[in-house]
């Protein structure tokens, strides 16, 4: 077991990273973000999009490649790397938080992974495995916290411990919900929340801090950064809370490259997401969402400002992320309706109802959107700039998650079950 890293990195050294070095970290990103792989919170880089052409659109449990039973409730969604499927899951009795791998092409469970703690107060819409795992070819990462501790950890694809880090207690009302990603050789983690708050990027390999952001308190989000990189500048990662706004961090050195402060009043729950030039962000308050951005990045080095290029007030989405694909943004309310603007100017294309109510977020696959209601209704459309309701397919439970996708196959998690659809030969 390697010990756990102590201390804060020394941020003359982290700024000296060479040219290359920053280079080598931004095409591993991209690296991780290739290649079929489903590896953290709405695939590659957040985005929700998938070019898979194997997932059905209307399907009956016939269709299903294999439906499993799991050990635990939990809202995270299921990661894969080349054929190995991770999930976590927890006992709501107890506290007993379980990571799963799962054998991708027929269901059967590899290894099991239980982690003792103890119930406390959460959202009675939260669970205590929220949060999704990140992988990559070597290792997988889990965040979990209690009261008295945030752990984050690393295990290798056979279960075995290779770091775990214990980073301080966590105050928040409702739970916790944020992920950790990956970008090149760290593992980066936000820890938001009423009490010490910061964001902390590790070594993916020792656990040992390589940077550390610190962060006024305020209300704990459930949002998971992203990585914005366009007009060819340098790669950041973005983040959204009520404490900050939007805040775009270097990722090799942990400075704030820009901010947009005072923008969200209230708690983000869907995370933020990369829209071409522009990053896109919500917030909400109690059940609804009340304010959604779209911002043109700023630069601190070079004088510029971040700025506002459409500002949506509700209805707009509080837990679901949004959609971006093709120069047009989808916004899928939780009370159920879909609104679909335009990605640049943010003037409305339509907006239409959906039934049902809605906390997993939509994903994209082969110019169809996917989401799964609070019921366990996989409801599908069309993208593009005429709605189009193609299906509804029940599940038969409960659901608050995000469907992933997989070289081909789609992965469906209910309260009780982990189930595979679609894959080579499906029409």
């Amino acid at each position: 077991m390697v010990p756990n890293g102590e201390g804060i990195g020394n941020m003359s050294k982290v700024a000296a990273i060479s040219a290359g070095l920053i280079l080598a970290l931004t095409l591993a990103w991209a690296g991780c973000a290739e290649a079929g792989n489903w590896s953290r919170f709405r695939g590659p880089n957040g985005s929700g999009i998938s070019k898979a052409t194997t997932i059905p659109v209307k399907w009956g449990e016939d269709d299903y490649n294999w439906k499993v039973k799991l050990p635990g409730c939990g809202h995270s969604s299921p990661v894969v790397w080349e054929g190995k499927l991770f999930i976590t899951c927890a006992d709501a009795e107890t506290g007993r938080r379980t990571l799963l791998r799962v054998d991708s092409i027929n269901g059967k469970q590899i290894w099991r992974r239980d982690f003792a703690s103890k119930t406390h107060h959460l959202h009675s819409f939260n669970s205590y495995a929220s949060s999704t795992p990140v992988l990559d070819a070597e290792h997988v990462y889990i965040a979990r916290a209690t009261p008295e501790e945030v752990t984050l950890q690393a295990l290798d694809h056979e279960g075995r411990d290779v770091w775990r880090r214990s980073l301080g207690a966590f105050d928040s009302m409702h739970g916790s919900g944020s992920s950790p990603i990956l970008f090149g050789e760290l593992v980066i983690l936000a820890v938001d929340q009423k009490g010490k708050a910061f964001i902390i990027a590790v070594d993916r390999k020792t656990g040992k801090t390589r940077w550390r952001l610190e962060r006024r308190s305020g209300l704990t989000p459930a949002s998971t950064p992203c990585v914005q990189e366009a007009d060819g500048t340098p790669p950041t990662l973005i983040f959204s809370s009520t404490a900050h706004g939007l805040s775009a961090v270097d990722p090799t050195t942990g400075k704030v490259v820009w901010g947009l402060e005072k923008v969200f009043l209230d708690r983000c729950v869907g995370s933020p997401i990369s829209a071409g030039s522009l990053v896109v962000a919500s917030y909400g308050f109690g059940s609804y969402g009340t304010r959604l951005v779209a911002v043109r990045p700023g630069s601190r080095a070079h004088g510029t400002e971040p700025k506002i290029i459409f500002d949506k007030k509700k209805p707009v989405s509080l837990v679901p992320t949004p959609i971006a694909k093709d120069g047009l943004l989808y916004l899928w309310v939780d009370q159920g309706r879909v609104i679909c603007l335009d990605a640049v100017s943010g003037e409305s294309v339509w907006d239409e109802k959906i039934d049902g109510k809605f906390f997993g977020s939509p994903v994209c696959v082969n110019d169809r959107i996917y989401c799964i209601s609070m019921k366990g209704d996989v409801v599908v459309i069309a993208t593009g700039r005429q709605f189009k309701l193609l299906a509804r397919n029940a599940l038969g439970e409960m659901s608050y998650s995000t469907p992933a996708v997989a070289n081909g196959t789609m992965f469906l998690r209910t309260f009780n079950h982990l189930i595979s659809l679609g894959g080579t030969g499906v029409r």
